[in-house]
């Protein structure tokens, strides 16, 4: 078997060396312009009720086109490994897809001048299109894991860039986004709606930079057996029946509810259970951030989703040393066992309670930042596991599937969160009843705790363990050679 780079003749397989560093990096890249707008889109819902004015009822069941979109993944994940350039199969997306990206992301946040139902066809028409020019990129780029190398060590560090990046996105989103949208906040817009707007205009010049940049600095490697014949069917066929990959299945689904119902309720938890709060900060902190300072939800879950998606960073980069000394499995485990404690604890804490509020948040996040990093290892090990036993590879359709199983799990979670909202008395822009402060108090915390067990349960009957995967992966490189010699 053959691969071809974008610049250079067929590499044999016994001649792939081990990555280099650059290459490695720019991998991360891709999540990072992802999560400009994955980590953006946690305040969707409170966009759509407190800026663009729809109704609770109606914004929730904007959750449900997700799984529209989500039932594209397959597709789009086929479509990608059918795909044949000089570049490969999955690269040439990043060049096709960035600036449509770019352009939907702003229409998706602009408020236009329409009447209620107007305004209602326009969110469900610019989210679908959202999500799907999304799926069309993300689904390719994650993908592109699989074919880089067959090397699990390098496949651990790709799956930490990724991670790195998503959660270098995700705090320049989280820490900066509702200050800069603002009226006459960073952006100097005059309107919270015009400030979104503008926003939007900044996140697709960054993402289609670096969607570009990754695509030249990145290089495909590994290809289906040469014998391997198109089809659909039997391609869903090895799917459903790939033991390993319908446990990941499983915990994905869990653990995006654990992640998500928490993560669509903290600006609500800020704004009307916590409030406006004086909080004093050490003296010796730069910029004029020491000292006491009253800070308003903005302040707050500025600062929370900085502080959480630069705790993940950290847990993202660890990730290699965590799998060093615990293994795969008991990083997961452990990893998970201290995110549910932290997530439970917040049943307990007051509104006063900052200093609780924003280290439990902490820990949660160092805690559950390797998380998401290796179960995108595992997808990789599982599609190599697909190959072991059926002698054939659909790595766009694997990974496409598990991009599925999170936007089903954040759909849900969107919907869910809320439906128990609207259902306890709540009101946008209105004093909160003690009922919907209660539900939110049960959001951040037991509701999705119990998530969190179900994830563990789950994932103890993952049976890919480092032994096996070195195994398979020895393996495939002593069949792909022998092929090649033929």
């Amino acid at each position: 078997m053959t691969t071809t780079t974008a610049d250079s003749a067929p590499e044999p397989i016994a001649s792939i060396k081990p990555l280099r560093l650059p290459e490695k990096l720019s991998y991360g890249l891709g999540d990072f312009a992802s999560c400009l707008y994955w980590n953006t889109l946690k305040f969707l819902n409170y966009f759509y009720t407190d800026v663009f004015g729809l109704l609770p009822q109606h914004a929730k069941n904007l959750a449900w086109f997700r799984l529209i979109d989500a039932f594209f993944d397959p597709v789009m994940g086929m479509l990608a490994d059918r795909t044949k350039t000089r570049w490969g199969k999955f690269r040439p997306y990043f060049v096709w897809m960035c600036l449509p990206l770019a352009m939907i992301g702003v229409l998706t946040f602009s408020t236009p001048h329409l009447s209620y139902a107007g305004k209602l066809a326009w969110a469900i028409i610019t989210y679908n299109g959202l999500m799907l020019i999304y799926t069309a990129i993300n689904i390719p780029y994650t993908a592109l894991m699989g074919v880089i190398t067959t090397n699990p060590l390098d496949r651990t560090f790709l799956s930490s860039i990724k991670y790195v990046g998503a959660f270098a996105g995700g705090t320049l989103a989280g820490t900066f986004i509702l200050q800069a949208v603002a009226p006459h906040g960073w952006l100097g817009a005059t309107t919270e709606a015009k400030g979104w707007q503008i926003a939007f205009v900044l996140i697709g010049i960054v993402a289609c930079l670096c969607f570009l940049g990754m695509f030249f600095m990145t290089r495909e490697r590994v290809e289906p057996p040469p014998a391997q014949e198109t089809s659909v069917k039997r391609d869903l066929k090895d799917l459903v029946t790939n033991g390993p990959w319908l446990i990941l299945v499983a915990t994905t689904v869990t653990f995006i509810l654990f992640n998500a119902l928490p993560g669509n309720t903290y600006i609500y938890y800020f704004k009307y259970f916590v409030g406006t709060q004086l909080v004093h900060l050490p003296n010796f902190l730069p910029f004029g951030w020491g000292g006491e300072h009253s800070l308003t939800f903005r302040g707050l879950t500025s600062g929370y989703t900085g502080l959480n998606q630069g705790a993940s960073l950290a847990g993202a980069m660890l990730l290699p040393v965590f799998v060093k000394i615990l293994g795969r499995k008991g990083t997961f485990m452990v990893s998970m066992v201290v995110a549910i404690v932290c997530t439970a604890a917040f049943y307990f804490l007051r509104p006063t309670q900052i200093l609780p509020i924003f280290g439990l948040g902490l820990v949660y996040a160092i805690s559950s930042g390797p998380i998401i990093a290796l179960l995108m290892t595992n997808y990789a090990d599982s599609a190599d596991y697909g190959e072991f036993m059926k002698s054939r590879r659909a790595t766009g359709l694997i990974f496409s599937a598990c991009i599925l199983t999170q936007k089903a799990g954040w759909a849900f979670a969107g919907w869910l969160g809320l439906d128990l909202q609207a259902s306890s008395g709540f009101v946008a822009n209105q004093e909160q009843t003690p009922q919907s402060l209660r539900m939110l108090v049960l959001l951040m915390s037991l509701i999705p705790a119990a998530f969190g067990v179900l994830t563990m349960i789950c994932f103890a009957f993952y049976p890919l363990h480092e032994g096996r995967v070195a195994e398979i992966g020895a393996e495939l490189n002593r069949r792909r050679s022998a092929a090649q010699a033929q």
